[in-house]
């Protein structure tokens, strides 16, 4: 039976739909709730978020950078409303993103105070608030990004804490790899015999580290961000070496992918921190000799700039052990979500992971799974509509079973 319309699989996706399929958030900088205050949610928490950190130097280009960080995080926030919400229309994603999250818990956006939403959240028990962001969001799991070098995350491992079963661990390696030898002080911090060579001792302790936390913390993956410069095979680099001696063996003795970020320039305007990236061209390159090298390895791939997205998926029907996943970061807006699902669905079907959060407060879990959830159920409906022109069946149970190969984290899940 054909039952298909734009409707139907637009509320599939959005999960509006009873018994609509429920997501893995493969990617957040979110924190379990038992690990306390690192756990960030709240209004306060979605208005200091960096995107709109940059958006309000921006409409206040007379704002004194090191006078704005002074402040108390209430004061950035008051500001932040006042000038890209009251003086202005939110018109930007990530302004819109903080009304779709009012709406979704009915809360009246149209204030020119702070002080009534402020009152709902400070009333919220976060492990419930927790459980209800959730719902909103139609997310069954998230995975967090976890690094052992940060004093404060750290702490809440080696104490412990009561693990809630929704938030799965990732490994972050960035702190300990990139720009080698920084790495080394904080490795020895921990008690791992290294040093500034990467002598046999010093590789077989940087994989001694890998085990031992991937361990603790139960980790499914490992991640790392690159700058666009990133090449593989590379001679004059440790980090290519530490990837291919010390990451990838440890990935490939656990059945573990490693997810590469790549394209990020670091803190090219410092004076805005969280918000002071950019973003460049990266030659894949480096890539395709990885996964052609390690072909019992899965990598999970996402690129920064636009230009390599097309790279990306040609290069991923070259190799199965290559998953593209996530419109990361400023690539996470309508117009090129909607063209990256496109071009993907296109030329590697349904063998991708259309979509991560990368959300840094629990709250924007709803606003960017519902924003991309409609966009790519859009896409998806014109694509049924094509193969059904061709002569195709398709049922709501065909759409609710291909949704839940693109949402249910089953392609980071899947061996090589």
């Amino acid at each position: 039976m054909i039952c298909i319309n734009k409707t139907i699989t637009r509320q599939l996706a959005s999960g509006q739909r009873k018994n609509a399929v429920e997501l893995v958030d493969i990617h957040t900088h979110l924190f379990d709730p038992g690990m306390d205050s690192i756990m960030l949610w709240g209004i306060d928490e979605l208005l200091t978020y960096h995107y709109l950190v940059a958006e309000v130097f921006r409409a206040r280009p007379d704002l004194i950078y090191d006078e704005f960080w002074k402040w108390p995080k209430q004061k950035q926030a008051d500001l932040i409303w006042s000038e890209l919400f009251v003086k202005r229309s939110p018109i930007s994603e990530a302004c819109r993103g903080v009304l779709t999250v009012l709406q979704a818990l009915n809360l009246n956006a149209n204030t020119d105070s702070l002080v009534k939403i402020r009152k709902y959240f400070a009333a919220q028990n976060v492990r419930d608030y927790t459980s209800h962001v959730f719902r909103l969001a139609g997310v069954s799991r998230v995975y967090m990004t976890n690094d052992p070098f940060d004093e404060n995350e750290r702490k809440c491992w080696q104490k412990g804490f009561e693990r809630d079963e929704r938030f799965l661990a990732a490994l972050r390696l960035d702190s300990c790899l990139i720009n080698w030898p920084n790495g080394v002080e904080g490795l020895k911090k921990l008690g791992y015999d290294v040093d500034s060579s990467l002598s046999d001792r010093t590789l077989n302790e940087v994989r001694r580290y890998l085990n031992d936390w991937r361990k603790k913390m139960d980790a499914r993956y490992m991640a790392i961000s690159l700058p666009p410069s990133f090449n593989y095979p590379d001679l004059e680099s440790p980090l290519a070496k530490l990837l291919a001696q010390a990451v990838i063996p440890v990935a490939r003795d656990n059945g573990m992918p490693v997810a590469m970020m790549i394209g990020v320039k670091k803190l090219v305007n410092p004076c805005l921190r969280l918000a002071g990236d950019s973003v460049g061209w990266a030659d894949l390159g480096a890539v395709e000799r990885l996964a052609c090298e390690f072909g019992d390895v899965k990598f999970m791939i996402t690129t920064l700039a636009r230009e390599n997205v097309h790279e990306l998926c040609v290069l991923a029907r070259k190799f199965k052990n290559v998953v593209p996943f996530g419109c990361w970061w400023f690539l996470n807006n309508p117009e090129l979500i909607r063209e990256m699902t496109a071009m993907r669905l296109e030329l590697l079907g349904l063998s991708f992971i259309p979509q991560h959060s990368d959300a840094r407060v629990l709250d924007q879990l709803i606003y960017k799974w519902k924003h991309s959830r409609a966009i790519i159920g859009d896409v998806l409906a014109g694509k049924y509509e094509d193969i059904i022109d061709a002569g195709w069946r398709v049922s709501a149970s065909d759409i609710k079973r291909d949704l839940a190969i693109l949402f249910g984290g089953l392609l980071l899940t899947a061996k090589c």
